[in-house]
């Protein structure tokens, strides 16, 4: 049996290498994947916690944090969509992928 402390550690594990990811990274593809690497370990503490209350309650009560999992899941998809078209139109504009070439505003 895993404890559920292992699930929160690669969770947190996760959620650190995304941020750090994100703050580093000037690449728009590099930092679209950042936060699905973010997404995917905020799921896993969910699911990790979904664990335990199973574990603590007997089996009864678990279905919460499986439905939250899969909602989580249909607005990373979601977003991961809205944010590969977003990136298509920016580099189809500026030729470009650097996050610092969008920084200056027209208008």
């Amino acid at each position: 049996m895993i404890d559920v402390t292992y699930y929160l550690l690669v969770g947190a594990i996760l959620v650190v290498l995304g941020l750090i990811g994100f703050v580093t990274r000037r690449n728009l593809i590099l930092m679209f994947l950042c936060t699905e690497l973010i997404f995917q370990g905020v799921i896993l503490t969910l699911v990790g916690f979904n664990r335990y209350w199973l574990i603590e309650t007997d089996g009864r009560h678990g279905l919460e944090g499986q439905a939250f999992t899969v909602f989580l899941l249909v607005v990373a998809a979601a977003e991961a969509a809205l944010a590969m078209a977003l990136v298509m139109i920016l580099q189809r504009q500026k030729h470009t992928l650097d996050s610092l070439a969008y920084a200056e505003m027209k208008g």
